[in-house]
């Protein structure tokens, strides 16, 4: 699997970079206040980092007034287990280089994606991203082995919170894993264990011997 920058035309297709935002504080807050575990642990809503001034131009600005939640998702991790997606784009910044494993929506068959699409982009530290709406993600991947990421999740506020009671009314509804969030999982994740539908055919992507073992 090749890993592609960002900056790399192709990125277009699944986000952009967006750029213009004092984003100091935010990186040094997220880096400071939040813990590095050595699975995968996601928090959507973390006051300190709601309290910077950049969160409400982050909301005024990148959303246009909408209410947003400033969280995370940290720890280590090189392995697609799922994708999801969301009614609306995502903001993602890390405090060190990771990694996103992501696909399109419109490349899924009769509700189901072949892992085959996927594709790996490479975000450097301090560099935030908008992931579309269109864009199937999940958690972010190790830059280089062993060293782990901490990155902001910046959501609606309300996203991944708990899952409506619904009565399904068509496919799609049986992949509502929470709140706004739709999850495709793989056979070998731990999601398809706890019962998130299984849409992810062939092969649960580990990059691991793709990303750098360097210091």
């Amino acid at each position: 699997m090749e890993i592609l920058p960002v900056s790399h035309p192709s990125f277009q297709r699944y986000g952009q970079v967006l750029t213009g935002y004092a984003l100091d504080t935010l990186v040094d807050t997220l880096e400071q206040v939040t813990p590095l575990p050595e699975g995968v642990e996601y928090v959507p809503s973390q006051p300190e980092l709601e309290a910077l001034p950049v969160a409400k131009t982050l909301s005024s600005n990148a959303w246009g007034g909408m209410p947003i939640q400033l969280g995370w998702c940290n720890g280590h991790n090189t392995k697609l287990n799922c994708l999801e997606y969301h009614r609306s784009s995502e903001l993602n910044l890390g405090t060190r280089d990771f990694i996103l494993l992501v696909a399109k929506r419109e490349d899924m068959e009769n509700g189901r994606l072949d892992t085959g699409k996927v594709v790996a982009y490479l975000v450097p530290k301090g560099v935030l991203v908008e992931v579309y709406a269109t864009t199937l993600h999940y958690a972010p991947c190790s830059a280089r082995a062993g060293q782990g990421f901490k990155v902001l999740v910046a959501l609606p506020r309300g996203t991944n919170g708990p899952k409506p009671e619904i009565t399904p009314q068509n496919d799609e509804d049986r992949c509502l894993w929470a709140c706004d969030k739709w999850l495709l999982a793989h056979a070998q994740s731990a999601e398809a264990a706890q019962g998130a539908a299984v849409r992810l055919d062939g092969e649960n992507v580990d990059i691991a011997r793709w990303i750098s073992h360097e210091p």
